[in-house]
């Protein structure tokens, strides 16, 4: 786990040279971010439902049930911490896109790949599908600012991120054998987006303020509360009912990681505080480093 962190942080000082040797910079990172908001991103949900695993049906119905409740928690507690926190209006809608939306894929999958094996991605699908589905609906209408935000509209949904999320679900529930050709292409292209995402946060450091990062406690405690109070009660609460070592894992992660690299993306292109995102996004995986191997060996897990 902290191998594969570690190795996620490269990746972004990566992106950083690169924008300090202007070969990303600007209009580039923009046409990168649609390029893996509109294409890249969705190949990567299609691809998490390609493959020849399965799990038990019971399995994931469990998890699909934790999926939507973890979502639904989330999204009441997010309408609250902003005012809780006393931030800015203007950072209302990243804050509560921070809080609601991990890291599920650029660096959870990673993860519960290289601790429970392929089997435990499946059960990853039944987080990765609803998340799909509320970014780029929810989410699109809590980051715009106010200026951009005319509340929610259907063709929000219409948009590559969601058409791929509900055919991968179409895949998976109907067992559609896919073409090798097609499925090792969509693999391919998907293949492409935990790394680009993460050198596009990357390079987005070099016009961010550190020090204005030490400086704000707000910040600081919404990190607290998102990689340490929030997982810390999930866990316990799920250890209630769950038995299953794999499953209570695979929500571990799915808790503990970092805010999701989409929402300074989405931010990019609708108008929101894409600096306070890619701050975010930046001080919760260094601070994950930490946190998430703490939180495993606390819980045995």
């Amino acid at each position: 786990m902290l191998q594969q962190m570690i190795i996620l942080i490269i990746v972004m000082m990566t992106g950083l040279l690169a924008s300090k040797l202007d070969i990303i910079k600007g209009e580039a990172v923009k046409k990168l971010t649609s390029l893996v908001v509109n294409i890249t991103n969705p190949c990567f949900i299609l691809s998490s439902v390609i493959g020849d695993e399965v799990v038990d049906k019971s399995e994931l119905l469990l998890m699909t049930g934790i999926s939507i409740s973890m979502f639904g928690v989330l999204i009441i507690i997010a309408v609250f911490l902003p005012d809780i926190l006393h931030v800015p209006k203007k950072s209302y809608g990243v804050y509560r896109a921070m809080l609601v939306f991990n890291n599920l894929g650029f660096m959870g999958a990673p993860i519960i790949s290289g601790i429970y094996g392929s089997k435990a991605l499946l059960l990853l699908v039944t987080f990765i599908l609803p998340f799909n589905v509320l970014i780029y609906t929810y989410g699109v209408v809590v980051i715009k600012d106010d200026e951009h935000n005319n509340g929610f509209r259907w063709n929000n949904i219409l948009n590559p991120g969601v058409i791929a999320a509900v055919m991968a679900m179409f895949i998976y529930l109907i067992q559609l054998k896919i073409p090798y050709i097609l499925s090792d292409s969509i693999q391919l292209i998907g293949n492409i987006t935990a790394p680009m995402s993460m050198m596009i946060i990357g390079a987005s450091f070099a016009d961010i303020n550190f020090k204005k990062i030490i400086s704000d406690y707000k910040l600081m405690i919404f990190t607290v509360i998102k990689l340490v109070i929030i997982p810390v009660i999930s866990i316990l609460v799920l250890k209630m009912f769950v038995n299953n070592p794999m499953i209570l894992g695979v929500c571990a992660v799915t808790m503990s990681v970092p805010v999701g690299s989409m929402v300074p993306m989405l931010a990019t292109i609708y108008g929101g505080d894409y600096e306070l995102g890619s701050i975010g996004v930046a001080v919760t995986t260094l601070v994950s480093v930490i946190t998430m191997p703490v939180i495993f060996v606390i819980f045995g897990l």
